[in-house]
């Protein structure tokens, strides 16, 4: 396993979606369907995992899973800039 949580977020989204073969970036993760409903609850567990930190659904935005670079900004960046 990696220690990049972004690897892992990447792996999660490939898992799932094996015809994808690669992300790029900015790649639209909700209208490609690589993030669908029935893998959200899911995903929200694995940053809940990443970022050892609890994710209350109030504070969410969907473009915050739109693209590999909003979730790494929302999740990830924000909170090595605290």
């Amino acid at each position: 396993m990696t220690a990049d949580p972004m690897q892992k977020v990447r792996d999660f989204i490939l898992e799932r979606n094996p015809k994808i073969g690669q992300l790029a970036p900015q790649m639209d993760l909700i209208d490609s369907r690589a993030i669908n409903s029935l893998a959200f609850v899911d995903f929200i567990f694995l940053l809940e995992e990443l970022t050892g930190e609890g994710i209350d659904p109030e504070d969410l935005d969907l473009d915050d899973f739109r693209s590999l670079n909003a979730i790494e900004a929302r999740f990830f960046k924000q909170k090595a800039a605290q």
